[in-house]
């Protein structure tokens, strides 16, 4: 069984991009690997943060993979590890600025302004590769906006193995799924789906409800053409094409096979049978977060256990890597 690592950020009750994206991948996964799923709690002091709201949105995300169907004992939050930290410093002086200088979503974050920003900020893909390879994980779900900072890290191991003269960090895998939905906001279909955007119609999160679904549906942004037969026709129609697209994921299906099905209809038509779809899928979900959510006790018993799994399986890794680099214990 190859392992696996994967972690995503708690910003709170994921939206359906995260869904589609990561998380229902993640489901499928651990039923044939050996899955840590892990919530990046280090990673969100990258960006300005509030720590209360931290706390909660820890909880409120861990409520929501549970609910989503995630193994409860193979998820923890990252701070909780010790060893993410220390294998993230010894990659601080294992990297170098060549390397992080050519991340470009250091650049696509920090702007123009970024003298101003974290060290954080600049040197996160150093903690995110000790994020892996702290649990000698050979397999790693991403996509495409990560696959840049995935090569770091084997680049980071490499270099670590030479210096010590080792083979001890193995390679990793990239695990892109070929047809993963990109979702778009459902408000300006050339942007991503995303909890930043200012308005709340453009995304669906994961404990809304049924009417709240349908609403943002019958109110998402779409065009006056009909829905066109190939996929050719919908060249230039940025919302049809994401509607369309998080229609055909959901129902496990290709964009041809929905064309095909919907071909000629209006979007009246077209997105109550979207709004079912997703209320059908996305209802359990929510019903089962706003429970958990109601039982913090639970939550951050779960929590616990994973992170003690998580040690057992880290710690050796990490305690070899460290008395290799010389640290005296």
């Amino acid at each position: 069984m190859q392992r696996v690592f994967s972690g995503i950020q708690p910003t709170g009750i994921p939206h359906l991009g995260n869904y589609l994206g990561a998380i229902r991948n993640w489901v499928t996964l651990q039923k044939d690997h050996d899955c840590l799923f892990c919530l990046v709690d280090m990673h969100s002091l990258t960006m300005p943060w509030s720590p209360e709201a931290l706390r909660e949105q820890t909880l409120a995300s861990t409520a929501c993979l549970l609910a989503s169907g995630i193994d409860p004992t193979r998820l923890y939050n990252q701070s909780a590890v010790s060893a993410h930290a220390r294998l993230g410093w010894i990659f601080n002086c294992v990297s170098r600025l060549g390397w992080l200088n050519r991340m470009t979503q250091f650049k696509d974050k920090a702007g123009k302004n970024r003298e101003n920003h974290s060290a954080g900020l600049y040197v996160y893909p150093n903690l995110m590769a000790a994020d892996i390879l702290a649990f000698h994980a050979t397999r790693v779900p991403v996509g495409d906006d990560q696959r840049q900072h995935l090569e770091l890290a084997n680049d980071i191991a490499q270099k670590f193995n030479h210096d010590m003269g080792v083979e001890f960090f193995p390679l990793i895998e990239p695990l892109i799924p070929p047809h993963a939905a990109r979702v778009m906001s459902l408000r300006d279909g050339s942007k991503k789906m995303s909890k930043s955007d200012p308005s709340a119609q453009s995304r669906i999160i994961l404990n809304d409800t049924a009417d709240d679904i349908a609403q943002k549906i019958r109110k998402a942004r779409t065009d006056a053409e009909p829905l066109p037969s190939e996929e050719a026709g919908l060249e230039g129609r940025p919302e049809a094409r994401n509607l369309l697209t998080i229609y055909a994921a959901m129902s496990n299906r290709t964009l041809a096979d929905v064309l095909g099905q919907f071909a000629g209809q209006g979007f009246g038509t077209f997105k109550q049978a979207l709004a079912d779809l997703l209320v059908e899928t996305l209802a359990p979900v929510a019903d089962e977060t706003r429970r958990l959510m109601d039982d913090k006790a639970h939550l951050m018993q779960v929590l616990r256990q994973g992170a003690e799994r998580a040690r057992a399986v880290s710690e050796p890794i990490v305690s070899e890597a460290e008395k290799l680099v010389g640290f005296l214990r």
